[in-house]
């Protein structure tokens, strides 16, 4: 069974290097005969979020990955990432390309908002004089349209769901509101955390004011789509002082500061052979002085002090941090024997699976196959060679082996 999937929607206005971010989040960092996920829509492609790998833990000269990179010990576990189509004000109401990007944020699983922090570009992505727009306005307009959008779908025939609605039990209004929102990847869990949050959960819903349910929607955004904010540009002076207020005025949001253009310009170089550059590494190394001509040596260096200022360009973290943050996902290692850490035919931990923080050995055996699942007896931890059972906790780092009935 191949590797579940996660998606990870990209938006951002037009000229704020969204297309750049992308470019360079998906330039692979060296080469792979065996590209996972193979069959892909045009404006998707391939990224990687990057952890130390657990071959290094366990004393291990190497590993032999499957389906992800290991790379200086770093192993790098592809996620899918989507262009979506730019968003400008009022799209909700079919504005620019409006209802096709809201359609194509569905599958996102959760999001990356490139933002211009250098307050570069106005409102429609028309280029401007640094400083002159505010960022944490593109930040608000995108959620606003999003909510609105959102908004939209479940207030059409509100009234007569809500009255349906208050017949049920609790258990069931969660069911029947998952699954009239099913179409916009929002799950059952999504719809529990969104009533607990706003206070809902015990309410009638057909008592509720228009304000309610935008409350209720917009948490529910919050909750089934978590967003990064890549603070994009960050190489312009301008940006500092923008970046700043942008954080001190949302105290609870991730907020990266990104250089999308030195990333992918590293990438590119690191490619070349000219510099040896591991995406998410807050340095990098010259190797070859003479491929370049001194604006651009004066150019890296440049790029060097903002790396150091900010522990890298970004780009990679950004991806780490809507992964691990707001996904909440953790790192595990299925394996097939536990003394030697490999799979049937040798290879050593080959497979590094994204889950959810609080998932159990069984929902681990589920992911790996359905069958395995049905028929799952007990696992072992690998690391401590215990046997552990369905209902045991998988933690960061974690090596199991599943044991069924034949």
């Amino acid at each position: 069974m191949p590797i579940p999937k996660i998606y990870i929607g990209l938006l951002g206005k037009t000229n704020v290097g969204k297309s750049t971010f992308f470019s360079a989040a998906t330039l692979v960092p060296t080469k792979i005969e065996n590209r996972p996920f193979v069959t892909l829509e045009p404006n998707t492609a391939i990224a990687y979020v990057r952890r130390t790998c657990v071959h290094k833990e366990l004393g291990l000269p190497k590993c032999n990955p499957v389906s992800s990179l290991c790379i200086n010990g770093e192993r790098f576990i592809p996620i899918i990432l989507v262009d979506l189509p730019g968003l400008v004000k009022d799209a909700h109401k079919g504005r620019g390309l409006g209802n096709k990007f809201l359609d194509a944020i569905r599958q996102a699983d959760a999001l990356i908002h490139v933002v211009d922090v250098s307050g570069s570009t106005d409102e429609d992505g028309r280029p401007v004089k640094p400083g002159y727009r505010d960022p944490i306005e593109d930040v608000m307009e995108i959620e606003r349209e999003y909510d609105e959008w959102m908004y939209g779908i479940i207030s059409k025939d509100w009234p007569r769901l809500a009255r349906a609605l208050d017949t049920m039990g609790q258990s069931q209004v969660i069911d029947t509101l998952a699954q009239r929102l099913s179409g916009l990847s929002i799950t059952r869990a999504h719809v529990a955390k969104a009533l607990a949050v706003t206070g809902l959960e015990n309410s009638k819903p057909s008592s509720w004011r228009e304000e309610e349910l935008r409350m209720f929607m917009k948490a529910l955004r919050e909750v089934a789509k978590p967003i990064v904010i890549a603070a994009n540009k960050i190489d312009v002076p301008e940006a500092r002082d923008l970046y700043k207020s942008l954080v001190k005025r949302l105290p609870n949001r991730i907020i990266v500061p990104v250089t999308a253009l030195g990333e992918l310009m590293l990438r590119r170089f690191a490619e070349k052979g000219y510099v040896e550059y591991l995406p998410g590494d807050p340095d990098f190394v010259i190797k070859d002085r003479t491929a370049f001509t001194q604006q651009q040596l004066k150019g890296l260096e440049l790029l060097r002090e903002i790396m150091r200022e900010f522990g890298g360009t970004g780009v990679q973290k950004a991806l780490n941090s809507v992964v691990f943050d707001g996904l909440n996902k953790i790192v595990v290692y299925p394996v097939e024997d536990e003394d030697r850490y490999t799979d049937s035919k040798g290879n050593v931990l080959p497979d590094a699976y994204l889950v959810t923080k609080g998932s159990k050995a069984i929902d681990l055996a589920y992911l790996v196959h359905t069958d395995l699942g049905k028929r799952f007896l007990y696992a072992i931890n690998a690391k401590t060679k215990q046997r552990i059972g369905k209902d045991y906790e998988l933690k960061d780092g974690d090596v199991i082996k599943i044991v069924a009935t034949v």
